[in-house]
């Protein structure tokens, strides 16, 4: 196998793997934050960014609950690349809406060190953006972040391990597996 996971052994991290947040605890929790981001959001027609890959599952669930007008685009970086640890930042997509004078929010499936999304955010802000928030499914606890240190809008808290599910991914596998889990061992 070079580089790719057969399908026994992405069956077998699952098995192993620890349950963080059940699918009906990230709906209650995808409810509370929808709610507070259409508080603020409200009137305001924003642009909402989905980070892809990991967040499309993400934005997915918590787009039809905002009940507000918005427009909505993609921006495409990762710092993984299938590795289990970030490296260099990779832009792989801009949007194509023009963020200048406008309202951004940043929906992005999990902020681990911070360091894609507080590029993001400085990528907006330069772009022309009046405000921009950030969005995240799970937070993961860390004793300090090297990036952006918290998110505007977050609705799980996760531990300090390599999590999948719910759009984050192990090795480009399992990012469809309906809850959050953490991989055993790592």
């Amino acid at each position: 196998m070079t580089g790719i996971i057969d399908s026994l052994a992405i069956q077998n991290i699952l098995n192993k793997a620890d349950l963080i947040h059940s699918e009906r605890e990230i709906q209650l929790a995808l409810d509370d934050m929808a709610m507070n981001i259409h508080r603020h959001l409200n009137g305001k027609y924003p642009v909402c960014l989905v980070v892809m890959q990991g967040a499309l599952v993400v934005a997915g669930q918590l787009l039809p609950r905002l009940n507000i007008p918005l427009e909505m685009d993609y921006i495409h970086t990762t710092r993984y690349r299938g590795a289990t640890r970030g490296g260099e930042l990779h832009w792989i997509k801009h949007p194509d809406i023009t963020l200048k004078d406008r309202n951004v929010l940043i929906i992005e499936d999990i902020l681990d060190e911070g360091l894609t999304l507080k590029a993001i955010v400085e990528y907006c802000k330069k772009a022309g953006a009046l405000e921009v928030l950030t969005s995240v499914l799970v937070e993961k606890q860390l004793p300090s972040r090297p990036g952006l240190q918290q998110a505007d809008f977050s609705a799980l808290h996760v531990p300090n391990r390599y999590i999948f599910g719910y759009g984050m991914d192990y090795q480009e596998q399992l990012r469809h597996v309906p809850g959050i889990y953490a991989v055993n061992g790592l």
